[in-house]
């Protein structure tokens, strides 16, 4: 039996799915690309089907079921998009569509109808939707090329960040410890034993990161592998709406598909690809990410130790903090590589950040030498 819970339940199914259709009626209204404005009708009958379903709930409930009317939030979004352009709303309305996904997860009714998978299908497509400037004229044309791309930079950003970690970090425990002015070796064990810890520590997060974002890649890989065998239809129309999304004329976007959706394997690499943003052979390898971390952090950190195993004098200190500057300003000056600022401005910034916080300890460390007697 259908309780006054499943009742309440249906009726905000039914309000998200009225909205659902409100707001892709009003992006095809909008756009003046005739593929953009295709994909969006197709997603607005998906929805249109989904509205019938909760009103035959609801009917077969007995409760009368009024024209529904969007929501004011809906109303309020889709108001915004015509005065300010579809792609101020863009991110909201993928939002929407992912935990729209969500929120059918565990419902019988909507599993039963495949709702689930219809939502986060849509959010995929709007994904790709929302790559896409929403304007007139070629889809590809839209793309501005005069900004360097920052994505080939992870590397080199990591490499800064990694090696900037164990420098600064051992630059100042290096120097709280000098401060108290406790002997050579003792500067010396705390320095080496900040240097392991810190590296272990930064290994260990890395290769958790990695092992954890590999996991989850191959979980979605593994389900959408499961869905092509299921219900490889579906699996072509989304794959078409895409492709119609990233700018392919409706024929050849359905042509395209149709032929890549004839070799499962090629299928699912191209769908992992598209819908997921992964590349199966290129998830990252848990070990070499924590040995690159391991050593990028060690080569920051070895270098305020470094003058300590000659001296344990002032010339020690002052050493550490020079070869530590330059070492900064190194660091800084390299990742301009990806910003494009001054060498001279970006490495005296980080020369200036980390000489503050050695100064922070430095002070730290010899007023509590001078309370303890040290």
């Amino acid at each position: 039996m259908t309780t006054p819970a499943d009742i309440e339940r249906y009726r905000g199914f039914l309000q998200e799915e009225i909205d659902g259709v409100h707001i892709y009626e009003t992006l095809a209204d909008l756009e003046e690309d005739k593929d953009l404005k295709s994909v969006y009708e197709q997603l607005a009958v998906a929805e249109q089907r989904h509205v019938e379903l909760w009103q035959r709930q609801l009917e077969q409930a007995n409760v009368d079921v009024m024209p529904g009317r969007p929501s004011r939030r809906a109303r309020i979004l889709m108001w915004f998009a015509r005065r300010l352009g579809t792609n101020a709303v863009f991110p909201i309305i993928q939002r929407f569509e992912t935990s729209a996904g969500g929120m059918y997860i565990g419902e019988p009714v909507a599993e039963a109808a495949g709702l689930p998978a219809d939502e986060m299908s849509h959010a995929r497509v709007f994904g790709a939707l929302a790559g896409t400037p929403a304007a007139s004229g070629s889809m590809i044309g839209r793309v501005e090329l005069r900004h360097p791309s920052l994505g080939g930079g992870n590397t080199l950003r990591a490499s800064v960040l990694g090696a900037n970690d164990g420098l600064v970090s051992n630059l100042a425990l290096v120097m709280g410890v000098a401060g108290a002015a406790p002997g050579q070796a003792t500067v010396m064990l705390v320095g080496i034993a900040g240097l392991l810890a810190g590296a272990f520590s930064m290994a260990l997060g890395e290769w958790i990161s990695v092992t954890s974002s590999r996991e989850a890649a191959e979980a979605q890989i593994a389900v959408e592998r499961e869905e092509i065998a299921l219900d490889p239809e579906s699996e072509r129309q989304e794959l078409a709406l895409i492709y119609r999304a990233k700018g392919l004329p409706e024929a050849e976007a359905e042509s395209l598909a149709t032929h890549l959706m004839s070799d499962p394997e090629a299928a699912l690499d191209t769908l992992v690809r598209e819908e997921l943003g992964l590349v199966p052979g290129e998830l990252g390898s848990p070990w070499t990410a924590a040995i690159a971390s391991f050593v990028l952090f060690s080569t920051g950190a070895v270098l305020p130790v470094l003058p300590f195993l000659f001296s344990d004098n002032a010339v020690a200190i002052v050493s550490s903090a020079v070869l530590s500057a330059l070492g900064l300003f190194l660091l800084g000056a390299g990742i301009t590589l990806l910003t494009g600022r001054s060498a001279w401005y970006s490495g005296g910034r980080q020369v200036l950040l980390g000489a503050g916080a050695a100064v922070i300890t430095f002070g730290v460390g010899t007023l509590i030498g001078n309370l303890a007697g040290i």
